[in-house]
């Protein structure tokens, strides 16, 4: 299955706000431009329908005037006379004519024989000035042909602004005939009106421009008034709308009247010669202006404005008709580049989308901001979740917001992780409790102030009588013991038993009820409410109960739930300290059954394995107290107490593998029994012997010759016997030292025989048989020695007994060769006391036994010191104790306490049969000399004198008589 991505919070909002704020800016940009758009193109149009009317305004303003003022002239007759004197007499309403219309340049009259008088003002044409070299003050000219000398001749007479002459000159007659002009033809045909003629070349000023031309009434001569072209051009110069905006006047026949193409240079009207070599004005066909073209192509019969696509760009066009007083209409062409028109709402929306980026840009760091405030809480109650999951309940949840959302789920996350803490406090408190009572107590302090109530019992149930019986109180904040109080499970009436067939019960108690239920707590004048809670164990085993008396007449749901979760933690954690306290009452049982075992064994130990830990212990407190010096800093927690409790009442366990008869041991020769006895039989049967020998040698000297010196040999015999029997006895006994002439004395007896008939391998052990038959049994009779060392007497060590230099347990040992030797002269040469090297290393083996076997148990992590402190009391502070030679640094305070403890008790006890018990004194200096050994620890040893704890010991243990007084300076 493919893994969802997943986005932080606030990049959740980020991004749906942006996208948000970005859709309603585009689409907000998007209309509001179509609709500026929309508007501006509208106001183009306008904009366009004004021009085209402004344009029509002036062409008529050219034009209307002018046909007016050639319709007066016609009806006026301007100019009278015959020759050219004549006629500048009444040149007067023509200068007029042509002042009154500003577009006039010129005013004539054409006569039917071919004469031509002409008045011009001299600033208004623009050719003037290049065509006629004009003297100064020149206003007016005039431009006359007549025939004043009877033939025709052609005058230029220069005025001035008051029509006054200044100069006349004749110049050479030119080739113009006014009758051959088109004007003067048209007004001919129609002479009933003012006709505008096409544009043409002006004969003078070479300038292009149109004549109002028009009959004279009563008179075979036209009039008429010229417009040059620039005049009609000056009408669309100022009519931009936009920088590239197209304008073009063109005639019905498409002739370029004006233009004005953008930003070139203004159009100047000229006649253009065409292929098929005639002349005229240019077309706008024959022009590079495919807009206006596109226009031109259009259905004119109306005015319209369209939208048209033209060398890749889009143009808003207008065309419109324009009247012409006394001739054809003309067109105007108007069109400009959207982009130009839109040019202004395009900035603005480069603008406003420059705007709207960084608006937008700030509208996401804000959203981004205010995501992040409204998202933080929610990382941190994400972060607190996580806590709770990984049980991390340090600090509590305080975590501010504005939305009411959050802010909830803030407090409910709170409550939770504050109810989670106290409910897991709570059960790690119960867990970690291993004192029963003082749990007990905690258990019903907690559930009393988890439901807020004033007083409550704790009941234990007791399945061998069915009951309910109490063991805490709680009043006013204190726990108290209670006496023995017990409900009866039979008893359905009881709040308690009845709360005890299910989760919990809540009930009302009258004063009078809960005086006869709960008995042991406070009476009340009022009602109260009852909360009986059973304890039940995983195994929804009855455990106890817990009865809770709170003055508020309801619970909170919560306080109660949590009650409830409580008392299974509190259920299972009562049980499990039960279950430990009896096991631990097994496990001490047990203890104290092999130590009593172990001194019942032998009634040479007999209290050792009990009077060793409390001395331990009484050495230890005193150390716990001392305020100063080593043991300052010296303290036992609980475990450790009980550590050194279980490792001094097991110190000497491993005793259970010695032999009874080596702990026993009191003499050299004894095993199973003591052999001394055998050997006395042999010294009876040598003394027998002795007697035969005797009276046989009487019975051979009959005479009696020598009776009394057989008498005296035979008494020195026997004395002899009786002595070496008694010195082998007193050497059976023991001793602290065995001279050699003892041990040669010894060896010397030993060499004497005696007579065995029987044989010694029939009816004795098979292990016994094994081992006589590693030799070849002798024929009978044979001579045997009193004392031996037979190899029968060797006992082979098997691999099992043997201890590797690289022990596991880092023993130390010389291990002897033998497992046994018993030999008579081998044992009864044993320099010191009664046991031989291989019995001393078995009675030695115990503390070797006593670390492999505890060992072996499966000691909880708080006794787990428990083999090093009972396995070390045998060690010397030197390092040559046994069996692992540690020194004074590789033992723990305990174990040196112990091996004090160990000593002064074996020093002292009054209950070994085979020696009196030591009195203080004695056993103070004798301790003395082995601290000075080092085989002690001194600054304990300096502790037991110090405190008095030995005085303490003896007072409980020793024999009145054992207790003397001493200095302890001495030793201190």
């Amino acid at each position: 299955m493919r893994a969802t991505r997943n986005v932080q919070f606030y990049i959740y909002i980020s991004y749906f706000f942006t996208a948000l704020i970005l859709v309603f800016g585009i689409a907000m940009g998007t209309m509001q431009f179509s609709r500026m758009s929309t508007i501006i193109l509208a106001q183009a149009n306008s904009s366009y329908a004004l021009i085209g009317n402004e344009v029509a305004s002036n062409v008529k303003d050219i034009y209307e005037p002018v046909k007016n003022q050639t319709e007066m002239l016609a009806q006026s007759h301007p100019v009278s006379g015959k020759d050219l004197n004549e006629r500048l007499a009444h040149v007067n309403y023509m200068a007029k004519a042509i002042i009154s219309v500003k577009s006039a340049t010129s005013a004539y009259v054409g006569f039917a024989n071919g004469e031509f008088f002409l008045l011009r003002q001299y600033a208004k044409s623009n050719g003037s000035k290049e065509v006629f070299k004009a003297p100064e003050k020149t206003d007016w000219i005039v431009q006359s042909t007549s025939m004043d000398t009877g033939k025709l001749t052609e005058h230029i007479v220069y005025l001035d602004d008051r029509l006054n002459e200044i100069n006349r000159q004749q110049i050479p007659l030119r080739n113009y005939d006014p009758r051959q002009r088109g004007w003067y033809e048209t007004a001919m045909k129609n002479p009933e009106q003012a006709h505008v003629s096409e544009p043409y070349y002006f004969f003078t000023t070479r300038q292009i421009g149109i004549t109002y031309a028009q009959k004279i009434v009563g008179a075979d001569a036209v009039v008429g008034i010229d417009i040059e072209m620039p005049t009609i051009h000056e009408t669309i110069r100022n009519s931009h709308v936009t920088p590239s905006t197209r304008i073009a006047l063109i005639d019905s026949k498409g002739q370029l009247l004006a233009w004005q193409n953008g930003n070139q240079p203004a159009y100047k009207p000229q006649i253009v010669t065409k292929l098929d070599g005639t002349q005229g004005m240019p077309t706008l066909a024959e022009q590079n202006a495919p807009v206006l073209n596109s226009i031109r192509e259009l259905d004119s019969s109306k005015d319209s404005s369209q939208t048209l696509d033209v060398i890749e760009k889009t143009w808003a066009t207008y065309q419109g008709k324009i009247q012409v007083p006394g001739g054809h209409d003309l067109r105007i062409l108007i069109a400009s580049p959207h982009e130009e028109l839109l040019a202004d709402i395009i900035r603005m929306r480069k603008q406003t989308s420059i705007l709207f980026l960084v608006m937008l840009a700030v509208s996401v760091g804000i959203t981004i901001y205010f995501s992040r405030l409204a998202s933080n809480p929610l990382k941190q109650l994400n972060d607190e979740a996580s806590k709770i999951a990984r049980f991390d309940f340090k600090s509590p949840i305080n975590i501010q917001s504005r939305i009411k959302e959050i802010a909830d789920l803030s407090n409910s996350m709170r409550g939770m992780k504050s109810t989670i803490r106290s409910f897991l406090d709570i059960a790690s408190s119960l867990a970690s409790e291993t004192n029963y009572d003082k749990l007990l107590a905690r258990v019903l302090k907690e559930m009393s102030e988890i439901t807020g109530a004033k007083s409550g019992i704790l009941y234990l149930y007791q399945p061998q009588d069915k009951s309910m019986h109490t063991v805490q109180t709680y009043v006013d904040h204190l726990v108290l013991e209670t006496g023995t109080q017990s409900i009866s499970m039979a008893d359905e009436n009881h709040p308690v038993i009845l709360a005890c067939k299910s989760r919990s019960s809540i009930c009302q108690l009258q004063a009078a009820d809960l005086a006869r239920y709960f008995s042991s707590l406070p009476a009340t004048d009022h009602t109260t409410t009852l909360i009986a809670i059973p304890l039940k164990d995983r195994n929804n085993t009855l455990v106890g109960a817990i009865a809770l008396v709170i003055d508020d007449a309801d619970i909170d749901p919560g306080r109660q739930a949590m009650a409830e979760a409580v008392s299974g933690a509190a259920a299972i954690a009562i049980e499990n300290q039960r279950l430990i306290q009896e096991q631990k009452a097994l496990l001490e049982a047990f203890i104290q059954l092999i130590a009593s075992a172990i001194d019942a064994k032998s009634p040479y130990t007999g209290g050792h394995c009990q009077r060793v830990p409390l001395l331990t212990k009484l050495l230890a407190q005193a150390a716990c107290k001392e305020t100063e010096g080593t043991f300052a800093s010296f303290q036992l927690s609980d475990e450790e107490w009980e550590e050194l409790h279980i490792a001094a009442w097991l110190h000497d366990c491993g005793k259970v593998t010695t032999p009874e008869y080596i702990v026993d041991k009191a003499t050299k020769l004894e095993t199973l029994y003591d052999r001394i006895h055998e050997i006395r039989m042999r010294f009876e049967v040598l003394k027998r012997d002795a007697h035969i020998d005797y009276w046989q040698a009487v019975a051979k000297d009959s005479a009696g010759n020598d009776a009394a010196e057989l008498k005296k040999k035979l008494d020195d015999s026997l004395a002899q016997l009786d002595s070496d029997f008694a010195f082998i006895a007193e050497c059976n006994e023991g001793g602290e030292f065995m001279a050699s002439d003892k041990i040669a004395r010894i060896q010397d007896i030993a060499g004497r025989h005696w007579l065995r008939t029987l044989s010694d391998r029939i009816g004795i052990s098979h292990d016994e048989k094994e081992r006589k038959n590693r030799t070849t049994e002798p024929s009978l009779p044979v001579q045997e020695q009193l004392l031996s060392d037979k190899v029968e007497h060797i006992f082979a060590r098997s691999a099992r007994d043997t201890i590797a230099p690289d022990n596991p347990w880092g023993f130390k040992v010389k291990v002897p060769e033998h497992l046994y030797n018993r030999g008579e002269v081998y044992n009864l040469s044993v320099a010191r006391g009664t046991l031989s090297e291989e019995e001393r290393y078995k009675i030695n083996e115990h503390m070797i036994q006593t670390i492999m076997m505890l060992e072996k148990l499966p000691f909880p992590r708080h006794l787990a010191k428990v083999p090093e402190i009972a396995g070390g009391h045998h060690e010397k502070m030197d390092g040559t104790g046994y069996p692992k030679r540690l020194n004074a640094e590789e033992m723990s305070v305990p174990a040196r306490m112990m091996a004090i403890a160990d000593i002064f008790e074996a020093l002292t006890a009054a209950d070994r049969p085979y020696k009196k018990g030591k009195t203080l004194s004695e056993a103070v200096k004798i301790m003395s000399f082995m601290k000075k050994d080092q085989h002690i620890d001194g600054e304990l040893f300096a502790l037991f004198l110090k405190s008095g704890v030995y005085l303490e010991y003896g007072k409980t243990f020793m024999n009145p008589e054992q207790i003397d007084e001493f200095d302890i300076h001495a030793y201190v």
